[in-house]
């Protein structure tokens, strides 16, 4: 048996190397971790001219490096597009959990990562960073996690790898003003415009989470 709100499925926190800027890519891709360690921030750097630009999206060796383990394999690349305004998440897959690696390739988002594993030290605690296409961050969001963003410009194209397939039977939601999470959203005059299934998310402490 297993308490109510707590999955069978177990993902474990990682420990944290150090990122080694000298290893080869990295130069072109710094990686930081953020308030919560599993949660890895990743800027590329950008090569540009008069005639554009040019960076590396994703790179195996430098996102093994930051992980200090093995990349997962990602199955399914997801791509969106939001209005300003649009509040999506906070969403996660009981089973067939998904660790994502996101980012924005036009506009402006306000992207945050929950951690939903019971027994892990930041349970119940969320980190948030602007995702933008002058920013050209990215954000690993690890299996565990619950994952919203919020559309900060009047429009945003929304993209992120997947480790595993889409699920709906699966798939579940954290209410995203849950005042016992805290999210500062930086709403200022903007009016969350959430789906009929994010309008009815459940509080934390009656949501599934992980072990």
């Amino acid at each position: 048996m297993h308490s109510p709100g707590v999955t069978n499925a177990s993902v474990a926190s990682t420990s944290y190397p150090t990122f080694d800027n000298t290893l080869a890519g990295a130069a072109l891709m710094q990686a930081q971790r953020l308030a919560i360690p599993d949660v890895i921030c990743f800027t590329p750097k950008v090569f540009g001219d008069d005639r554009g630009f040019f960076y590396e999206s994703f790179n195996q060796r430098v996102f093994e490096q930051a992980l200090g383990q093995p990349a997962p394999h990602f199955v399914q690349d997801n791509h969106s597009r939001s209005a300003k305004g649009v509040l999506r998440g906070l969403h996660y897959q009981i089973q067939q959990p998904q660790g994502k690696l996101v980012r924005v390739t036009q506009g402006e988002v306000f992207d945050v990562a929950v951690d939903i594993r019971k027994s892990s030290p930041t349970f119940g605690n969320w980190v948030g960073e602007i995702l933008s296409a002058q920013n050209n961050k990215q954000i690993w969001v690890p299996p565990g996690f619950a994952h919203g963003f919020l559309v900060l410009s009047d429009t945003a194209e929304f993209l992120y790898k997947a480790t595993d397939f889409w699920a709906p039977q699966f798939e579940r939601c954290i209410a995203w003003n849950d005042p016992a999470i805290g999210i500062k959203w930086p709403l200022q005059d903007i009016i969350p415009a959430l789906s009929g299934k994010d309008a009815q998310g459940k509080l934390l402490a009656q949501a599934e989470c992980f072990i």
